[in-house]
């Protein structure tokens, strides 16, 4: 209840500090000890919004980059992006879906012809063993029909959390939190997460996202990790949260 209030308190901080583009973490610190559980909350909420307001200006659609026509090519393409790039993957889908138009032909498919189809995307006897796998299941279990649930859909062969979840938001419009690389690591550098966990990351951003955001902003990290935020040399001085961002002085 006391952090509760505290944070009432400092609503109208908060408010003046957005609208004025006063909010560093300097500032903050004045009000209330970095450590303090309350600043901690206050500060990713404030962040966030900010985070939420750039990327929304920068990259206004927030959709996924991967190019498909029905759930089970986002389902299928997604399997084919890991540790491999969506361009990559997408020079590669049209060929394959054109080979197998649908369900019931990756169902009967024989994993070492859709392995020709999907080797530069590496990994690709896996891969081709789960897609043919995960079709049979669809067409034996789900009629056919590719689960609007997170539970549901990982239990598909080679469908993780992060398939799941893009295929939740992208597909049937559900609140969702696709933890990719890109993701993990902007939250992590905006203060916003304490871990590298794939599925830790995407609790504690869930408690923090609004529901109606979360699909697009995922999808804007992405964007944004690509284009400023990259893994090796963030471009910070291009950043427009590097005011903001407690990173920046460290990756400058």
């Amino acid at each position: 209840i006391l952090n509760f209030v505290v944070i009432l308190l400092l609503t109208p901080i908060y408010v003046l500090m957005v609208e004025y583009d006063w909010f560093t973490p300097d500032i903050l610190r004045f009000f209330v000890p970095e450590d303090d559980y309350v600043i901690s909350i206050f500060w990713q909420f404030m962040l966030l919004e900010l985070a939420i307001d750039a990327l929304k200006q920068r990259y206004p659609e927030g959709i996924c980059s991967l190019q498909y026509t029905e759930p089970l090519e986002l389902l299928i393409a997604t399997r084919l992006s890991a540790q491999c790039t969506d361009a990559r993957v997408n020079m590669v889908t049209p060929a394959l879906f054109e080979r197998f138009p649908t369900l019931e032909a990756f169902a009967e498919a024989d994993p070492e012809e859709v392995g020709e189809y999907i080797h530069s995307c590496g990994l690709y006897k896996t891969k081709a063993r789960d897609i043919v796998a995960m079709a049979r299941m669809l067409r034996d279990e789900y009629g056919g029909v590719v689960p609007d649930t997170v539970e549901e859909l990982i239990k598909l062969p080679g469908v993780g959390r992060k398939t799941a979840n893009l295929v939740c938001g992208d597909i049937y419009g559900k609140p969702a939190v696709v933890t990719d690389t890109h993701c993990i690591r902007i939250a992590g550098r905006l203060g916003l997460v304490d871990s590298k966990d794939p599925y830790k990351v995407e609790r504690q951003l869930r408690e923090l996202l609004p529901l109606e955001e979360s699909n697009a902003f995922c999808h804007r990290l992405v964007l944004f990790g690509r284009e400023i935020c990259s893994a090796r040399s963030p471009r910070c001085a291009d950043c427009p949260l590097s005011d903001h961002c407690p990173s920046a002085s460290k990756t400058m």
